[in-house]
C-alpha cells in the first residue's frame, strides 16, 4: 500500500488521465482533490510514510524507485545497493564536482535542481499569481516587518520532483539574519497541487531563511510537500557562501526565492525551465 502511494500516486490522482478527469466541472474536481488529499494527509498517515521511508524494509524498493524516476546514478556518491533506506536515497549527496557553481561576484545561482515554474513581481498588496491562483507573501512569511522589504520585489518558484537531487544550496553569499518555521501539514505542490490545492505555497509547512547580501535582502523559503514535513537545516553558522549546502528535503518539494525591490535581475528564459544547482539564474543590480 505504501509502495503504491509513493510510486503511483502521480499516475492515479495527479495525471491528466487520472481520476480527477472522470468528474466534470472545475469546482467538483477541486473539491474531490482536496478531499482525497485531506483524507491521506493526517498525522497517522504522514507518520506511517515517514517511518516506512526510514526503515530498512524500504531498501527493497530503492532500485524500482530509481528506475521509475530515472535517477542519474552516475552522479550519486554511492551505488544503489549502498542506500539502506528510501530516505537515504531521497537525501542523497552527489560526487564532488557534480555541480559547477557560477563564480561571478554578482550572480545568483539556482539553489536546487528543479524546474523554475514561475517568476514575477510581488505586488504592493503582497500578492503573487501562480498558475492562475493568488498567493499572499504576507501569509507565506508571517511577519509584517520582514514583508515590507519584499513588496514590489521579485519572486522565483522552483519545483523539485521526486526525481531531483534534494539538497538545497545557498543562492548567494550572505549573513543569515533570521530563520523561522511556519505551518504544520504539507500538501502537494506540483501543477495539480498549485491548481486545486488550498494555497499550498503559503500554507504548507515551511522554513524560511532571510539573508543579508552585499546588495540587499533576500529570503529562501523552503516549502514541504507530499505529506512528509521534513526540512533539515545543515549549515552550522550565520555566514553562508554561494553554493554552500544549507538544507535538504526528504521528498519532492518547492523553494521560493524572494528579493527586495530593485536588487535583482532575472536572466532571460521562459518558464518552465529546468536548472541545476550552481547555474546562474540572474544577477544583483549595482546602484550607480
Amino acid at each position: 500500500m505504501i509502495y503504491y502511494i509513493l510510486l503511483k500516486f502521480k499516475h492515479i490522482m495527479l495525471d491528466r488521465k487520472g481520476i480527477l478527469h472522470l468528474f466534470g466541472g472545475k469546482t467538483l474536481r477541486k473539491l474531490l482533490y482536496r478531499l482525497l488529499i485531506e483524507l491521506t494527509n493526517g498525522r497517522v498517515t504522514s507518520g506511517i510514510l515517514k517511518q516506512f521511508s526510514r526503515s530498512t524494509v524500504s531498501r527493497f524498493i530503492v532500485p524500482s524507485f530509481a528506475r521509475i524516476y530515472q535517477l542519474n546514478q552516475e552522479e550519486m556518491d554511492k551505488t544503489l545497493r549502498e542506500y539502506s533506506t528510501l530516505n537515504d536515497l531521497f537525501t542523497r549527496k552527489l560526487k564532488s564536482g557534480a555541480r559547477e557553481i557560477d563564480n561571478l561576484s554578482d550572480s545568483v545561482i539556482s539553489p536546487v535542481d528543479a524546474s523554475i515554474e514561475d517568476i514575477g513581481t510581488i505586488k504592493e498588496s503582497s500578492e503573487i499569481e501562480v498558475k492562475g491562483k493568488i498567493y499572499s507573501i504576507h501569509e507565506m512569511l508571517g511577519d509584517d516587518e520582514i514583508l515590507e522589504k519584499y513588496l514590489n520585489g521579485t519572486y522565483i518558484i522552483l519545483y523539485l520532483s521526486p526525481s531531483h537531487y534534494h539538497r538545497i544550496h545557498c543562492p548567494a553569499s550572505g549573513e543569515v539574519i533570521k530563520q523561522w518555521t511556519l505551518g504544520t501539514k504539507s500538501y502537494p505542490v506540483n501543477k495539480w497541487g498549485l491548481k486545486y490545492g488550498d494555497r499550498p505555497l503559503s500554507k504548507n509547512y515551511r522554513v524560511t531563511t532571510e539573508l543579508k547580501t552585499d546588495y540587499g535582502f533576500m529570503s529562501v523559503v523552503k516549502v514541504g510537500a507530499m505529506f512528509v514535513n521534513s526540512i533539515e537545516i545543515t549549515h552550522p553558522g550565520s555566514q553562508l557562501k554561494k553554493g554552500e549546502e544549507m538544507a535538504f528535503f526528504s521528498f519532492g518539494s518547492t523553494v521560493i526565492l524572494l528579493f527586495e525591490k530593485g536588487i535583482f535581475q532575472i536572466d532571460p528564459f521562459q518558464t518552465p525551465h529546468e536548472v541545476k544547482v550552481g547555474e546562474k539564474i540572474g544577477h544583483f543590480r549595482v546602484e550607480n
